[in-house]
Order: structure tokens, then C-alpha cells, then sequence
């Protein structure tokens, strides 16, 4: 079955009040199935716009959002990914498989290849159901991990010569986008990020330069950094901090640079209080199939809380 009164619209940036439909109708969608709809970056593109962007909007009748896609374009390399949803009363009646009929129509305009990834938050079977039937597989796993804020953090020794600062608005702009992109060449969704994609950070309620630490050598030139975040309590859990990003220069790798700001940036969460009191626990995304990367989290007391799945376009 099929809403017969369910219209697809597209729009290259959604209006305000668009999007305070599709925030109020993912927080529904986020309580009902316990993991968020739409990841940070596609809620920023969907509130400040992006270049290249797509926004498609399913509506009843009544004119009530009841799903919702997002694509961009921003990975030449890898071609168009976006993220869809529906709302929780709406289900099961064929909004998704629209929605995502729709997701690939646009893909298909925006890429000669016909390339569309799609990210789903929290594996869920229905999520699953949907890749399978629009012709999706899945081949990328990201994990949400947790740990309690009070496990003990790792003494650490600091390499020779390194001092660790925090971050200055303005005046470390520039210096940390340079090192953000050589620490992550190799991953696009996080090297490529431009000024615009930073400044619209530090203007998040969220956004605390005390828990974003700089790791400069002896001429002081910046070599790392462990960006901190606090998420205020929601649904019923308490606030929780999170490992942000981690970045190494790569001329400062196998140094135990990472080992050290990781500690510092713990140390940080667990002297942190939020709504009058300390965090709960510390989580961080770490692709399933960094073995390296996993090894050392779980050494320190990280758990696989969640899992979100991403989906490929086959043929």
C-alpha cells in the first residue's frame, strides 16, 4: 500500500520552515527507533545549505512532512552519498521506497556514472529491507563506540618537544584546516572540510575552543590535534562527551603524538561538567574495519554501542 496523498518535492535548499518540520519529524523518528536519522553533516547542509545539495520532502496531503532525503555532492571520487528517513506514522506504506526512488533519480542527474551512497544510522532491519529492494549493498560500517567517563586514562609520555595548547578562534583557522587535510587524505568526508564547514562548528551552541587541543613542535608549527564535544542530555540520557576527531600530521606519526592527545582529550571529558554535573560516558565513530584504530579504543575501555551501515548502488 501505497500513500496515495504523498508528494515528493525537491528543493535545492529547504525554507525555515521546511526545516523545522524535517528536525521535529527526525526527533520523532530518533525516540522511536533510539539512534538519530541524519548524521551532523547532512543537519548542517540541511540548515545553513550547501553547494550541490538536494533536499526531497514528503508530504502529505495536509502538507505535513512525513520522509525525508538529503544528497550531496561534494566526493568526486566517490560519487553522490546522501541519507533518507521517514517518520514513524508513516511508515510501511511505500514513503521510503519513493523517497529513495527519488534519492537515485537525483544521483543519476548529478553523476555520469550513476553512483549513490547511502548512509542509514543504527542498522536496522527496516533500513536493510529498503537498500535490498532499491538495489543497494551494503560495504562500509561505522561504529559508534562508548566508554564511562571515570575509567582511567592511560599515563602518557609526551614526545620531545611538543607543547600542548588549546584552540583560538581565527587565529588557528587557517593552520588547522591545512593539518585536518594531511592527517585525512585518505578519508574525504573529514579531509576535505573548508572553512565554511568549520566556522559553521565553532557556531554551534556545542562549541568549546577549552576542549580543542593543538599539539605544536619546538618552532611551533601545529602536528596535531584532539577536538573534544559535549552533547547535552536528550532522550532520557544523561550528557555525554565525545572523541571528536584526532588528527596526526603525518611527519608526526609513529611518535605517540595520537596516544597523547587521545589522554588529553579524556582527561578533558572526564573533568567536564554538563547540566550541573559530570558526563555520563565518552563515545567516538571509528570505521569497523580500522583493526588499528579499533585495537587501541578498545584497550582503552571502548564498546560498540552503535552501528550505521552504508549502502552502494549495484549496477
Amino acid at each position: 500500500m501505497v500513500h496515495a496523498d504523498v508528494v515528493i518535492e525537491g528543493a535545492d535548499r529547504a525554507d525555515a520552515a521546511a526545516v523545522a518540520a524535517v528536525l521535529a519529524a527526525a526527533g520523532e523518528a530518533a525516540r522511536v527507533d533510539g539512534v538519530a536519522p541524519l548524521s551532523e553533516q547532512t543537519l548542517l547542509e540541511l540548515r545553513h545549505g550547501a553547494p550541490g545539495a538536494r533536499e526531497l520532502l514528503a508530504r502529505r496531503g495536509d502538507g505535513a512532512v512525513v520522509g525525508y532525503a538529503h544528497l550531496e555532492v561534494s566526493d568526486a571520487d566517490e560519487g553522490p552519498s546522501g541519507e533518507l528517513f521517514v517518520a514513524p506514522g508513516a511508515r510501511g506504506a511505500g514513503v521510503g521506497r519513493r523517497l529513495a526512488a527519488a534519492l537515485v533519480g537525483e544521483a543519476r542527474e548529478r553523476d555520469a556514472d550513476g553512483r549513490l551512497r547511502v548512509w542509514a544510522h543504527g542498522k536496522l532491519p527496516a533500513a536493510d529491507h529498503l537498500a535490498a529492494e532499491a538495489g543497494f549493498a551494503a560495504f562500509r560500517e561505522l561504529w559508534q563506540m562508548r566508554r564511562d567517563v571515570d575509567l582511567p586514562v592511560p599515563e602518557t609520555a609526551r614526545p620531545a618537544g611538543v607543547s600542548v595548547r588549546t584552540f583560538v578562534p581565527g587565529r588557528d583557522d587557517e593552520a588547522w584546516l591545512a593539518v585536518n587535510a594531511k592527517a585525512f587524505a585518505h578519508h574525504p568526508e573529514q579531509g576535505s572540510w573548508t572553512q565554511d564547514d568549520l566556522s559553521r562548528r565553532i557556531a554551534e551552541p556545542w562549541f568549546d575552543p577549552a576542549g580543542f587541543f593543538l599539539a605544536e613542535d619546538e618552532s611551533g608549527r601545529l602536528i596535531g590535534f584532539h577536538w573534544t564535544k559535549v552533547h547535552a542530555a536528550a532522550g532520557g540520557e544523561g550528557p555525554l562527551g565525545e572523541v571528536y576527531v584526532v588528527g596526526v600530521d603525518p611527519s608526526a606519526q609513529g611518535s605517540g603524538l595520537g596516544k597523547l592527545l587521545t589522554a588529553v582529550g579524556l582527561t578533558h571529558l572526564a573533568q567536564t561538567e554538563a547540566g550541573g554535573g559530570p558526563l555520563a560516558e565518552v563515545l567516538l565513530y571509528v570505521d569497523a574495519d580500522n583493526e588499528a584504530a579499533v585495537s587501541v579504543y578498545t584497550r582503552l575501555g571502548f564498546r560498540v554501542h552503535t552501528v550505521d551501515v552504508m549502502y552502494r548502488l549495484e549496477g
